[in-house]
């Protein structure tokens, strides 16, 4: 049989691991020479391309001097944390993959932490050292300092070093040497990285890491054999880590990864990476096993989720005109549908099962859930998010987040003032070269929703802002909310030129004229901290008199248009955005004015 090697590449966000897959598919021959292969190939996932960030960890392999290596490409945002984690149970070693410029940021700590933990040996890779602003030497140190701040031991903190640049598609053992190809660094892997273990004549056991939804195979689960050989249709049950039975069944495809292929294959030994369907209730954690087996493998745990909005049919006006998918029942399905091939996702109905919290590890996670359900056809009303909190010992407790924030040197006081006001406690700050300075904050999770619009507003579009959950900490206290109110339409129909141009003075606009507007939603922002009722409906009085002077010309101010992530973190608690594949509008819950009221003077008098 092939030797096998499993290795994952680990890095933060945008520092180029997908970039350095493409590159090594392409130099190990997995694809054909003529063939047409798009740029980070990887991603296949459509937000993934537009956004540039990998979402969903991903299986691929390629063959280099007669071995098989098994590659897992993680994503390294910190909403999807939790597939980097469950990921590196599956392998045994790791790339991992630093900025020559910016060196080790939240996420490289969060999944070096992880790897170390796990006693993986990391094979490091300085990345983009090309690039102008390059600080190659500097970064190793901080690379260094960080695996003694995570207590490596010493074979950890004796890691290689490669350079490299992904993009153009070449490594060296030597800073001074540039240039070349991929081939040191795969020789690197075949020489750190064990052949795979597992005793193949021993009883089948494999760990589920990974789960998705196929609706011709039905529920796939993707992780390694651990022990034993796994046969087409042999029979099979799944424990939890209780030992509690889940389910019996039998193994009625086996898939092994070829390339970006998912090939078919008969038998499946001990060490490899593959995905199987025929099961329908096992989940991450769980053990797939010979039926003679009684132990589960050990697993870790998924960290809980930390944030929830509220998923609820869109019961305005303007309901089921944009979108085909409008019912509670679909939406239902489609959620429960999410959380079969997604974890980190935790749903619950309410009472009268029109609405649906779903908690997750952030607003970008759950963003993305929601855009692609509107690219699918459904319409949905979306609350504000909310931070889950935790009860210890009858002390409320929140979640605190670490935030890396690099800004230039003339807007740090602008910063630390916003996130003072937001309850955030700074724990260090330092010139980080080039005129910028690195802030780093402890900041509760409630107080940076909706702040990143802000952030970039008071940086000029220079700052750049990551997040990391830290840990469940003390409440903080109150914070103050949106400082300004908004502007309430008082009528149905169609947005008007003149009277939006009358209105101009009130606030910063939302729509434009022709925009189908209705009774309590939101036109734009008032420049005071109250909230307004307006006319956007009032056309201009026409008379059979004509004027001396010419008719007064209407130049109206560009509205503000928000995208998904932006009007979810504006919205306040009596608010909602309503969300339908054409369009994205902000609303009162309430939409009748006087319902309002009663419901402010009940809040009042509680």
């Amino acid at each position: 049989m092939t030797d096998i090697r499993n290795i994952a590449i680990i890095a933060h966000v945008d520092h180029g691991k997908t970039t350095l897959v493409d590159g090594l598919l392409k130099q190990s021959g997995t694809f054909r020479s003529n063939q047409n292969v798009q740029e980070r190939a990887m991603d296949s996932n459509d937000l993934e391309r537009e956004r540039g960030i990998t979402i969903l960890a991903k299986c691929t392999s390629l063959m280099w001097k007669d071995t098989r290596i098994n590659i897992v490409d993680t994503p390294g945002h910190a909403d999807f944390g939790g597939e980097v984690e469950r990921i590196l149970s599956m392998v045994d070693s790791c790339i991992l993959l630093v900025d020559a410029a910016e060196g080790p940021m939240p996420q490289t700590k969060f999944v070096l932490g992880k790897a170390l933990k796990l006693g993986l040996k990391p094979i490091v890779v300085i990345n983009k050292v090309d690039r102008q602003d390059a600080r190659a030497h500097e970064v190793l140190d901080e690379v260094f300092e960080l695996f003694m701040s995570l207590d490596a031991h010493d074979e950890q903190l004796n890691f290689p070093i490669v350079y490299a640049s992904g993009r153009s598609g070449w490594a060296s053992m030597d800073l001074e040497h540039q240039g070349g190809t991929l081939e040191p660094l795969m020789d690197l892997v075949l020489e750190h990285v064990p052949i795979v273990s597992g005793d193949k004549n021993a009883p089948f056991r494999m760990l589920i890491t990974t789960r998705e939804y196929d609706s011709y195979l039905g529920r796939i689960l993707t992780g390694r054999i651990y022990s034993g050989t796994a046969r087409l249709n042999m029979p099979v049950k799944v424990l939890n880590q209780q030992g509690e039975l889940i389910e019996q069944g039998r193994l009625s495809k086996i898939l092994s990864f070829r390339g970006l292929e998912r090939t078919p294959v008969d038998v499946a030994e001990a060490g490899d990476i593959i995905a199987i369907a025929g099961l329908e209730k096992p989940t991450v954690a769980e053990t797939v096993m010979a039926p003679e087996v009684n132990e589960p493998l050990a697993a870790l745990p998924i960290d809980p989720p930390t944030l929830s909005m509220r998923f609820s049919i869109n019961d305005s006006p303007l309901a089921g005109r944009e979108g085909t998918k409008v019912t509670s029942r679909v939406i239902r399905d489609r959620l429960m549908r999410e959380a079969e091939g997604n974890v980190a996702i935790r749903i619950t109905e309410s009472d009268d099962r029109d609405a649906f919290d779903v908690a997750g590890r952030g607003e970008l996670q759950l963003g993305v859930l929601i855009e692609t359900m509107r690219r699918e056809g459904f319409e949905l009303s979306i609350g504000r998010p909310k931070v889950l909190y935790q009860t210890v010992n009858g002390v409320r407790m929140e979640p605190i987040e670490e935030v890396h924030i690099d800004v230039d040197d003339a807007y740090t006081g602008t910063v630390v003032d916003a996130m003072a006001m937001r309850k955030a406690e700074m724990v260090d700050m330092r010139p980080s070269g080039g005129g910028k300075t690195r802030i780093i904050f402890h900041a509760p999770s409630r107080g940076l929703i909706g702040y990143h619009g802000q952030f970039l507003t008071d940086t000029r579009g220079t700052g750049i802002m990551n997040r990391l959950f830290l840990k469940y900490d003390t409440y903080r206290g109150p914070i103050e909310g949106r400082r300004n109110g908004v502007l309430i339409s008082n009528g149905d129909g169609e947005a008007v030129a003149y009277a939006m141009w009358k209105l101009e003075d009130r606030g910063i606009m939302f729509v434009q004229p022709g925009d189908k507007i209705y009774l309590g939603m939101i036109l734009g922002e008032h420049n005071r901290d109250n909230d307004l009722e307006i006319n956007a409906l009032r056309a201009k009085q026409l008379t059979n008199v004509r004027a001396s002077g010419k008719d007064e010309a209407i130049r109206l101010t560009p509205p503000k248009i928000m995208t998904l992530e932006q009007a979810i973190a504006y919205i306040e608690p009596d608010e909602c955005v309503e969300v339908t594949p054409k369009c994205i509008r902000l609303r009162k819950i309430l939409l009748d004015p006087n319902d309002r009221k009663r419901a402010e003077r009940a809040k009042e008098t509680d």
